[in-house]
C-alpha cells in the first residue's frame, strides 16, 4: 500500500512537471521558428491549444515510461503496477484534455502572417522546388500542386501528414539543422495530438475509448523494464518500445491503413474503433505473454 501511495505521488509530480515543461519548450521552439524567417515581421507558428495537446501527449508517454521504471526498481508487482498506472494515466490525461478543450474560447493564436499575397494560381518557389496555390495565399493549409525536381507533380489536398509538408509562404528561412529523427518524432506526436483532439470534438466516447486503449498498450510494456538487471538499459529499451508505439499510432491512423483494415474486417467494426481495437488486441497479447512469463519463471528457477 505504501508503494502505491509513493507511486501515485511520483506519477502525479512527473505528469504535471513534464506537461508544463513540454509547453514551455514548445513555446520556445515557436519563438525560435519566428526568428528563422526573413523579413523579421513574418511570423510562423501554432496556437497555444495545439501546443498544449502535443505537450499532453508527450507528458503521457514520458510519465508512463518513468512510472513503469519506478515500479520495476521498487519491485512492485506487475498487476498492481499496470492497474495503478492505468487508472492514474486515464484520470490525468482525460481530465487535462477536457480542461484544454474548455479553454478554446481563451485560445491565444500565433497566426502566420503571409509575406506574399495573391489569389489562386500563385506560384511560390524555394531553390528548385515550386508550389502552385489553388486558393488565396492567406489559406496556407489549402490545396496545392508541388513541383520537385526529378519527380512527378504532387497534388496535396491537405498539406499535412507523414508524407506531406507545407511550403511556407515566407520564402527565405534560415537553414534548419534539426536532426531527422527529432523532426520525425515531432510529426508523429503532432499527428497523434491532432487525432485525439479530433476525436474529442467528434465524440467524448470515441475519445475515451481511444485514449484508454492507447494507455493500456503503453502500460502493458511493463515487462520491457525487467529485461535486464540494469535499470538504465531497461529504461532505454522502454523508450525504444514507446517510440515504436508512437510510430504505430501514426501508421494506423492513416486513411489507407484504416481502409485496408476495415475491408479486412468486412466493416464489422466502426471506423472510429479500428485503431483502438488494434491497440487493445496488442495490449491483451502483451499482458498474456507477461503473465505466462511470470508463471514460468519460478519453474525455470526450480529446474535450474
Amino acid at each position: 500500500m505504501k508503494n502505491i501511495v509513493r507511486l501515485t505521488l511520483f506519477f502525479s509530480l512527473n505528469f504535471v512537471i513534464l506537461f508544463l515543461l513540454a509547453i514551455m519548450l514548445g513555446l520556445l521552439s515557436s519563438w525560435i521558428e519566428f526568428a528563422r524567417f526573413i523579413p523579421l515581421d513574418t511570423r510562423s507558428g501554432e496556437n497555444i491549444i495545439d501546443l498544449a495537446w502535443e505537450a499532453l501527449l508527450v507528458a503521457l508517454y514520458l510519465s508512463i515510461l518513468l512510472a513503469l521504471s519506478y515500479t520495476a526498481r521498487r519491485n512492485i508487482s506487475i498487476p498492481a503496477a499496470i492497474i495503478s498506472i492505468l487508472v492514474l494515466s486515464c484520470a490525468f490525461f482525460m481530465g487535462i484534455s477536457l480542461g484544454i478543450s474548455r479553454t478554446g474560447a481563451l485560445e491565444v493564436n500565433f497566426r502566420p502572417v503571409s509575406a506574399v499575397h495573391g489569389g489562386p494560381g500563385l506560384i511560390l518557389s524555394r531553390a528548385d522546388n515550386a508550389a502552385v496555390l489553388l486558393r488565396h495565399s492567406s489559406d496556407i493549409q489549402g490545396p496545392r500542386v508541388v513541383s520537385i525536381p526529378a519527380q512527378p507533380l504532387i497534388y496535396q489536398e491537405v498539406p499535412l501528414g507523414p508524407n506531406n509538408s507545407i511550403l511556407s509562404l515566407p520564402p527565405l528561412p534560415f537553414e534548419d539543422n534539426t536532426p531527422w529523427f527529432v523532426r520525425n518524432l515531432g510529426i508523429d506526436f503532432y499527428l497523434g495530438a491532432a487525432e485525439l483532439r479530433g476525436r474529442l470534438g467528434h465524440s467524448f466516447l470515441y475519445f475515451a475509448i481511444y485514449a484508454f486503449s492507447l494507455i493500456l498498450l503503453l502500460v502493458s510494456m511493463r515487462f520491457v523494464l525487467d529485461l535486464s538487471r540494469w535499470p538504465l538499459a531497461n529504461l532505454f529499451l522502454g523508450a525504444l518500445a514507446f517510440r515504436g508505439i508512437v510510430a504505430l499510432e501514426a501508421f494506423l491512423n492513416t486513411r489507407e491503413i484504416n481502409s485496408m483494415i476495415d475491408s479486412f474486417l468486412n466493416e464489422r467494426v466502426a471506423p472510429m474503433l479500428i485503431t483502438p481495437s488494434v491497440f487493445g488486441a496488442l495490449a491483451l497479447l502483451v499482458i498474456i505473454y507477461t503473465l505466462l512469463i511470470r508463471i514460468a519463471r519460478p519453474r525455470r528457477v526450480e529446474d535450474d
